[in-house]
């Protein structure tokens, strides 16, 4: 059965790194990947995961199976990350939440969903967005469409025409919503801009699904859920796919959630039956260390504290670079304007770079970049700055 299978083409992001990794070049730079790095160019593991680990090995007693929706104390602290505690969702038992591998695993559950309970349903994906969103809903077997966001002009949200675009999705139609550090350009709506979002959704009939994976980078922990909050006050139903790949480090831990609000507590019960069973049928069970790491720090009020600190310093770095990446440019002379990439935020910016521009930089430079000129800002470094902004003016 295997004679005719034809070689799939590479991931274009993972791709990328293959080709990085194998580059003899030791000056080779990767913008590439999602993945957060320190001023040393590495992935750390955050001191307060490391402390919850020593608890967990001390602590535990079984590795049973966890139930299908995962430790209940974990998805009780990601609901009180997304709303705050004491929210009218949580007091109200209106949120239901299930632990799924990454937000990845989050998105597919909520695919699989739509598919079967909504077979009609298309889903709305932001122009640009992840380039893995179109592929894990068109495998779940939904419709993507588009919704304009991203003005060329200024690299910043053309708002007027993300409003036009939504006032045409149909009622019972679904739209992905980037919760904070919008990815792949890092150009967020503000609170009141989501306000406004709310209402079109609650107008048209709307379903928002809040794809929140980088909670904290963007200005901070609670800060960042102001968008999701205005829009908890105009709609009544919705999904939620958050991941602690970022905010934790928690990369191979695959660590995620989905949570959904519906109209009352019976009605978030009903829901995540249905839910529960695409899961079963998916990979019955989540993974359980990423959420034991999860649940013991935000279980602990001084781990918390300490890990809200870390979180900053990693936000703290990426700004430094952005600052750092528009001053050098400057300072070479480089003509095109960049600054729009100090008020974007989170670990990625869109660069405005064509495709042959990316590919000079990648043949000439080692420097690897996805096509689209999306770059990872946490892949540069006061190391590397200098001769990432030379070989960038090269190419302009």
């Amino acid at each position: 059965m295997f004679e005719n299978v034809q070689i799939a083409p590479p991931d274009p992001i993972l791709g990328l790194t293959e080709m990085f990794k194998a580059d003899p070049n030791p000056d080779k730079i990767n913008l590439s990947v999602g993945v957060y790095q320190d001023a040393q160019g590495k992935t750390p593991v955050l001191e307060t995961v490391k402390e919850a680990e020593k608890r967990i090995l001390e602590q535990e007693n079984s590795k049973g199976y966890l139930p299908m929706t995962g430790e209940p104390v974990y998805c009780a602290k990601v609901q009180e990350l997304l709303f705050g505690e004491e929210h009218e969702i949580i007091e109200q038992k209106r949120a239901a939440t299930a632990q799924c591998p990454g937000g990845t695993g989050a998105l597919r559950v909520v695919g699989d969903y739509l598919h079967t309970l909504h077979p009609d349903a298309k889903i709305w994906l932001s122009n640009p967005t992840w380039a893995n969103h179109n592929t894990i809903f068109a495998a779940a077997g939904l419709k993507c469409e588009k919704y304009e966001y991203r003005d060329a002009a200024s690299n910043g949200l053309n708002f007027d025409a993300m409003c036009a675009s939504i006032k045409t999705i149909p009622k019972g139609d679904v739209i992905l919503l980037h919760g904070c550090c919008h990815n792949p350009t890092g150009i967020d709506p503000t609170p009141e801009q989501w306000s406004i979002i709310g209402d079109i959704l609650a107008e048209r009939g709307i379903l928002p699904l809040v794809d929140f994976a980088y909670q904290g980078l963007a200005v901070g922990i609670e800060e960042d859920r102001a968008g999701l909050l205005e829009l908890a006050k105009k709609v009544k139903q919705m999904f939620i796919c958050s991941s602690f790949s970022k905010n934790f480090g928690l990369y191979r831990e695959r660590t995620g959630a989905l949570t959904l609000v519906a109209d009352n507590a019976e009605q978030a019960s009903t829901v995540m039956s249905q839910v529960k069973l695409r899961i079963r049928y998916n990979y019955s069970n989540p993974p359980s260390h990423g959420g034991q790491i999860v649940a013991t720090v935000l279980s602990d009020s001084e781990l918390k504290a300490r890990w809200v600190e870390e979180v900053a310093e990693i936000r703290d770095r990426i700004n430094e670079m952005r600052h750092l990446f528009v001053k050098t440019l400057k300072e070479k002379g480089v003509d095109q304007d960049f600054s729009s990439i100090i008020d974007q935020t989170g670990m990625f910016s869109f660069s405005g770079l064509t495709k042959e521009q990316v590919e000079q930089l990648r043949e000439k430079f080692s420097i690897y970049i996805v096509g689209s000129g999306r770059i990872n800002v946490a892949g540069m470094t006061r190391d590397n700055m200098d001769r990432l902004c030379e070989a960038i003016k090269s190419v302009l």
